[in-house]
């Protein structure tokens, strides 16, 4: 920790805080995600946090949270990652309600890239979700949170994931692969548009069963054009084998026609803007001691 300067407090997990933070020696601006021992004791989640470090530090994409270094005290263990300056793609889209097709289509292309790359490593991440998306400093989508990823190119049975996420087979406990991370892409392209989930329903059951069925409505309002609608109809098939690959989702007329090629949607005067509040925004001081 003496190699840091400590800055606020920008979020908080089931185990520890993250803090923005100074490396002293290279001045370079990062988060240090704290995670307490004592919480990992008692949640049995060692193996966990091991697994999800081995994962994400083997893991180099613009699309992909950096997880740069790690270490451990007597009470902590610390992950040094990039530091994403706009924050959770979940506040961003409930802040807009929806997002235009241009945001979507470009998210949506982003993801797709990183999960290929993510597949080819033998990684499946199963929870991408807004929460775990984060936002950079100029607009740019970074996956984050590797903590129910596995690597292997077998099939898996662990249930694992956040409920309107889920895909049919997961739901029926059925062994699973790298398809489970395409089927979560029809569900987020859904949200990015309408603002809510495909199969969100008020008790959790009714939610469950609307996955398994397929029970896929489009609502009149906003409008969509019928190539969005196409692309989650080839995403949201519950035989894992004929969705959509993501490379044919990149291919996708819809992706073609809309996702920004730079990957961000925000405008070269707002980036300009935007950098100069940050920069000048970090206020370090003196680490608190409850980091």
């Amino acid at each position: 920790m003496a190699d840091f300067e400590i800055g606020k407090y920008i979020g908080e997990g089931k185990f520890g805080k993250v803090y923005l933070a100074r490396e002293k020696q290279s001045g370079y601006v990062v988060a240090l995600k704290v995670t307490y021992k004592a919480k990992l004791e008692k949640y049995r989640f060692h193996a966990h946090l091991r697994r999800e470090i081995e994962i994400q530090h083997g893991l180099d994409h613009p699309n992909v949270l950096r997880l740069f270094a790690w270490f451990h005290d007597e009470e902590r263990v610390v992950l040094v990652l990039e530091y994403a300056a706009r924050g959770e793609l979940y506040k961003v889209l409930r802040t807009a309600g929806h997002f235009s097709e241009r945001t979507a289509a470009t998210y949506i292309a982003s993801l797709a890239g990183a999960l290929a790359y993510c597949h080819k490593k033998q990684v499946i991440h199963r929870d991408i979700k807004p929460e775990n998306l984060l936002l950079d400093i100029e607009g740019r989508l970074k996956i984050a949170d590797f903590g129910w990823a596995a690597r292997s190119n077998a099939k898996r049975h662990t249930l694992c994931g956040t409920i309107d996420y889920l895909a049919p087979e997961m739901i029926e406990k059925k062994a699973h692969d790298h398809a489970v991370d395409n089927w979560t892409l029809g569900i987020l392209c859904y949200e990015f548009l309408y603002g809510s989930p495909p199969f969100e329903a008020d008790e959790q059951d009714d939610t469950l069963r609307r996955i398994v069925r397929v029970d896929l409505a489009f609502p009149s309002t906003p409008s969509v054009s019928s190539e969005a609608k196409d692309l989650i109809t080839k995403l949201l098939v519950k035989d894992s084998s004929k969705r959509l690959s993501l490379e044919d989702i990149m291919k996708h007329p819809w992706i073609r026609k809309n996702a920004e090629p730079s990957g961000s949607c925000i405008k070269q005067k707002d980036l300009a803007r935007d950098k100069v509040n940050d920069n000048s925004s970090f206020c370090f001081y003196r680490a608190y001691e409850d980091v």
